[in-house]
């Protein structure tokens, strides 16, 4: 497997990513376990998981998925051979810290918490998982309006919680950290705010990249580049929509369709993944697997995190990595898109 290095941290992470959202919801702790190991076996270190998992977020699953974690590293005591990333929530969930904004004190306090869980004494990559301000993820950019905020207010919080990450880093708790959900505004900031106070920069951006959702490739990709900070690409395969599972009106029992909204499923999203379907069909390809290896040509990508609710899904997703895209695929996939640019929001 693959490594490669989290911007300036020194970090080696494996480019494909276990996620872990969907343990404590659609997948049990022994089934949990089992993806571990077999992702371990096939040299994967990097893991990925919330305080707010497992999805979608409910008072009664919140944190499931660090516990499970943290009882795998009881069990195995493995916790170095993991690159471990987990984040604090952002506002508005009233059943996690009763909704607050993150700030300095916010940040010890869920760090305890996950910390807690996981069973461990550090996080090695600890991300802000969505902006406090307004943002324009998660289906919200149709209505996304910057306008009216207080950006002097904005650049105080930034700095409290920059300068309450160093504190743990200093404490040896958090070894590099990170942001999620974020626009290329929200990265500037947060490295400018980081060198004019000699604070930790940010290593990595996770946010949703796959083909039918490109917003990275235009200004965060060029503010990445420059400032150094990677990829953490998070449902590539647009939450099973391009997997084709959706089509036609099918809602598989016991998938995430199933759990909650939807939002990415339209008709301009499935003539996109009917379209994409046929592409790796004529290159005899598994459409799963063209789109994560699509993914991992992208020059700013980190690693690839990738969710499966079964080991066959694990398999596959896994053995992506080793597939090498023809150039004729990749300029297939370039002509699909300049016919379906905006699928979702």
């Amino acid at each position: 497997m693959q490594q490669r290095t989290l911007g300036r941290t020194g970090i080696s992470v494996s480019r494909i990513c276990l996620g872990t959202m969907t343990w404590g919801e659609q997948n049990t702790q022994a089934e949990g376990h089992a993806q571990m190991d077999y992702a371990l076996g096939y040299g994967i270190n990097f893991l990925d998981t919330a305080e707010l998992y497992s999805t979608p977020g409910r008072a009664e699953t919140q944190g499931s998925t660090e516990t499970i974690i943290g009882n795998w590293f009881a069990a195995n005591g493995r916790r170095s051979d993991w690159v471990v990333a987990s984040k604090i929530t952002g506002p508005g969930n009233d059943w996690i810290r009763g909704g607050r904004p993150m700030d300095g004190k916010q940040i010890v306090v869920a760090l305890e918490a996950s910390l807690k869980r996981l069973r461990t004494d550090y996080i090695d990559l600890y991300q802000l998982h969505w902006p406090n301000r307004n943002h324009y993820n998660f289906s919200k950019s149709w209505a996304f309006d910057p306008y009216g905020q207080d950006k002097n207010a904005i650049r105080d919080n930034i700095h409290d919680v920059l300068e309450a990450l160093n504190a743990q880093v200093k404490a040896g708790r958090i070894r590099a950290i990170g942001l999620s959900n974020e626009t290329s505004w929200g990265v500037s900031e947060y490295v400018k705010v980081a060198e004019a106070h000699g604070l930790p920069r940010m290593a990595t951006i996770q946010n949703e990249y796959n083909l039918l959702r490109r917003h990275f490739d235009y200004d965060l990709a060029e503010v990445c580049a420059f400032e150094n900070v990677d990829l953490l690409a998070y449902s590539p395969l647009a939450a099973g929509l391009l997997s084709g599972k959706y089509n036609n009106g099918n809602m598989p029992a016991g998938s995430r369709g199933t759990l909650g909204t939807m939002w990415r499923l339209n008709p301009q999203s499935e003539t996109a993944t009917k379209a994409y379907m046929t592409l790796a069909e004529q290159h005899g390809l598994d459409v799963c697997q063209m789109a994560l290896a699509w993914c991992l040509t992208r020059p700013f990508m980190a690693s690839v995190i990738i969710g499966a609710t079964s080991m066959d899904q694990l398999e596959t997703d896994i053995a992506a990595h080793n597939l090498v895209l023809a150039p004729e695929v990749i300029e297939g996939i370039e002509e699909l898109h300049r016919l379906y640019p905006r699928t979702f929001a």
